[in-house]
This record gives structure tokens, sequence and C-alpha cells, in this order.
């Protein structure tokens, strides 16, 4: 009886060799600009100067300062409503910078690695 082959061919190693090389590139391209992101800073003025937050990409506010002439005893409402837009600002704008970065890693695979199981490594 012959021996059957459980492989796909002679071309197949190679190309699963190169697909894997391409994965590790990629992952470490990943590692690289995740470490950026989390050392970059995002500013956020709302309020017409009133505030002005300063968070990294690892979401930790470096510092919120704040106008005096928006601290009104009467209306603590509307600086903590600014506060917040400012909070949720900084978010938006990691956010984007994440979203810029997968695309161009994945150079427009559509959908970035959300359908690719565990490659995405919980960077994101």
């Amino acid at each position: 009886m012959a021996k059957r082959s459980g492989g796909y061919g002679g071309g197949m190693p190679g190309n699963m060799s190169n697909l894997m090389k391409q994965a590790q590139k990629m992952q470490r391209q990943m590692e690289e600009q995740q470490k950026a992101l989390e050392e970059k800073e995002f500013i956020s003025t709302v309020g017409g100067g009133a505030v002005k937050l300063v968070m990294n990409g690892r979401r930790e506010i470096i510092s919120l300062t704040l106008d005096p002439d928006a601290v009104d005893p009467e209306d603590v409402e509307t600086l903590q409503d600014l506060i917040v837009a400012a909070f949720r600002d900084a978010l938006k704008q990691i956010e984007d910078e994440q979203s810029s970065q997968m695309s161009s890693l994945t150079g427009g695979l559509g959908g970035g690695l959300g359908g690719l199981g565990g490659l995405g490594g919980g960077l994101f």
C-alpha cells in the first residue's frame, strides 16, 4: 500500500513559513506602535480654554488645568461637564490614533484585527 502525504503539496511549507514571518513582523510593528502610543500625550482643551486635560496613551491623566474663571461656586455643574467633555475628547483622540495605526498595519484588510482571533494580542 502506498503512503499518502498529509500535506497540500510541496509549496505549502514555504507559504506557511512566509505567512508566519509576516505575522511575526506585524506583531513586532504592533508592539512598537503600542509603546509609542502609550508614551504619546493627548491634549484636550474645552470651554474656550476653561479646562485643559493632558492624557497619555495608557489613558492616565497627566495633568488637569482649570482656568480660575471657570470655577464658579454657583455653577459647579458646568465645570463638571467641561471636565467630563475634556476626558471624553482625550479618549477619542487616543482611539482615533489607535484606529489609524491599525489601518496602517493592516493595509485596509477591512475590519482591523477583530476577525483574526488572538493575533491582536490584547494590545488595543
